[in-house]
């Protein structure tokens, strides 16, 4: 049976170094751009919300400069965003190639996105809530902490899933520019040298991977909801 197999795969039998390495630099790739797309997004997406002016601590002009910050990189098409970023990569990483090359647009391209998951999550927890800590004589810090970011937990835990389950299709495109990873394995030898059974194969591994983030996620939503 094993045999019956590995006939329908012979290029990725050829390739299979290569590709355990690609699939490595695409766990790479997502769990550090996915680490700091998490944090720069919580802290952005918490000053957007806060500021606004109804926020706990209303600031116009910070509310207003960060919000069309974040409208202007999410307007930006990702693979466009890879290349403009090469300067500021190489200036950061050294290099504007391979994994390292693409950390620094998969998270400007993850975090404008995340942020406004965070901002969606943060308004939809109950302003009586607010009011009833600010009554208690809450600091802002307590709000945000014991209220905002607790009562908010399922939502945030739905749009960190989503968000890196994004990451990983924006993995897959900086192949297309020199990225590493799976998109730049099938590129080359799936794409290039039309060895389709890499494509396929390479394609399953993603489907796994999307659909081990997504059981995680869920996973944390119904122990987190109440």
């Amino acid at each position: 049976m094993v045999d019956g197999v590995l006939k329908y795969i012979p290029n990725l039998i050829e390739y299979f170094d290569e590709f355990l390495i690609s699939i490595q630099e695409t766990l790479i790739m997502l769990g550090v751009s996915g680490f700091f797309s998490f944090v720069f997004g919580l802290t952005f997406g918490v000053v957007l919300v806060v500021t606004r002016p109804k926020g706990i601590l209303p600031h116009p002009i910070v509310h207003e400069v960060l919000d069309r910050i974040v409208n202007f990189f999410r307007s930006i098409p990702f693979i466009i965003l890879l290349t403009a970023l090469i300067p500021l990569t190489r200036i950061i990483m050294g290099t504007g190639l391979g994994v390292k090359g693409a950390i620094v647009p998969l998270v400007f391209g993850a975090t404008p996105f995340f942020v406004r998951q965070v901002d969606m999550a943060l308004s939809n927890v109950d302003h009586g809530l607010i009011e009833a800590a600010q009554s208690m004589g809450a600091t802002p810090f307590e709000i945000i902490t014991r209220v905002l970011l607790r009562e908010s937990i399922p939502s945030l835990a739905r749009g960190t899933t989503i968000t890196l389950i994004s990451l990983i299709g924006l993995t897959a495109m900086g192949g297309a520019v020199g990225g590493g990873g799976l998109g730049a394995f099938v590129i080359r030898y799936g794409h290039n040298r039309f060895m389709s059974d890499i494509t396929y194969v390479s394609v399953l591994v993603i489907l796994i991977l999307v659909s081990l983030v997504q059981g995680i996620g869920n996973y944390v939503v119904k122990k987190t909801t109440h």
